[in-house]
């Protein structure tokens, strides 16, 4: 779609939610909703609940802007509902949404196309976990960091498992690395610069996330041009293995000049904090062209 057609667009900004992101989703919608308004977009915020479809009907939505993140949003089930009801929308479709929003499924996927990423196993219930210490535990179906805990010791392990099953009954344990944390945006199949990212504790949590000050973010990342070069290849590898479209953001980790990828976000965040926007910024593109761009990749998938 170009940009003064979908100007005769009625555009909802999906956001919010039921998600353990809500808020986040909110902050990421409303810079959204004021962008396209200033742009001259007809655009309306649509707070995703259970009554969404309705909610849909009543405001006239002709195109959806996906700025919702976590489970209901980023796994396929509202992209799904967008099918059917055949309004076109940001971002990737149903089986690339689910397939990345799973971290073990995503897993899965990259073994088979050979993706580099830390060794991991999933965590059966009611079984004991046997993997080298230190290793991370994650809910398989969170975002954020939400739920996400480093083990060093064997008396952690238990607890950590615990607060993870709070999120998901699906959990997997993944190989601890030390290493420079970096992240690819992809914007309509165009990679981003690297963005490098330091956070003060040392460890990338939903506080460093989402807090000023906490994290240091460098762009271009301190690593070098062969790496970098690697890292976009590997993302765009990960960005049609998995069918991807719109915006997404693949995180990794370096060790010794090796990407490794760690996960997958098809609604990367648009707040103020957001890696994404900083990439794009330091093409000396706008917030708002960033958004427009976003915008005319909207589509039905199926």
């Amino acid at each position: 779609m170009n940009r003064e057609s979908l100007k005769t667009f009625r555009v909802g900004v999906l956001m919010g939610g039921n998600s353990s992101e809500r808020e986040i989703s909110l902050k990421s919608g409303a810079a959204v909703l004021q962008s396209l308004k200033r742009s001259g977009y007809k655009a309306v915020g649509v707070d995703v609940g259970r009554d969404l479809a309705g909610r849909l009907r009543r405001q006239r939505i002709d195109v959806a802007f996906i700025a919702l993140h976590g489970r209901w949003g980023e796994d396929g089930t509202v992209q799904g509902l967008l099918e059917i009801m055949g309004i076109p929308y940001t971002g990737p479709g149903v089986l690339g949404s689910s397939m990345a929003m799973d971290k073990a499924v995503m897993k899965i996927v990259f073994d088979g196309v050979g993706i580099p990423t830390p060794a991991y196993a999933v965590a059966e219930e009611g079984k004991d976990v046997a993997f080298p210490l230190p290793f991370v535990v994650k809910p398989a179906n969170e975002g954020s960091t939400i739920g996400i805990s480093i083990v060093r010791k064997n008396e952690e392990i238990a607890p950590a498992i615990a607060d993870a099953r709070k999120y998901d009954k699906k959990v997997i344990v993944e190989g601890y690395v030390e290493g420079d944390e970096i992240t690819v945006g992809i914007v309509n199949g165009e990679t981003l610069p690297v963005v490098q990212v330091k956070p003060v504790n040392g460890f990338y949590d939903f506080e460093a996330k989402y807090t000023k000050g906490m994290t240091e973010y460098i762009v271009p990342a301190e690593i070098t041009e062969a790496v970098a070069e690697r890292s976009s290849h590997i993302a765009l590898k990960v960005y049609h293995a998995f069918d991807l479209s719109g915006c997404v953001r693949i995180d990794m980790l370096v060790k010794e000049d090796v990407p490794l990828v760690i996960d997958i976000n098809t609604s990367p965040g648009m707040t103020e904090t957001s890696l994404v926007p900083k990439a794009w910024g330091h093409l000396n593109r706008s917030f708002d062209d960033l958004v427009e761009t976003i915008l005319t990749g909207a589509s039905l998938k199926i």
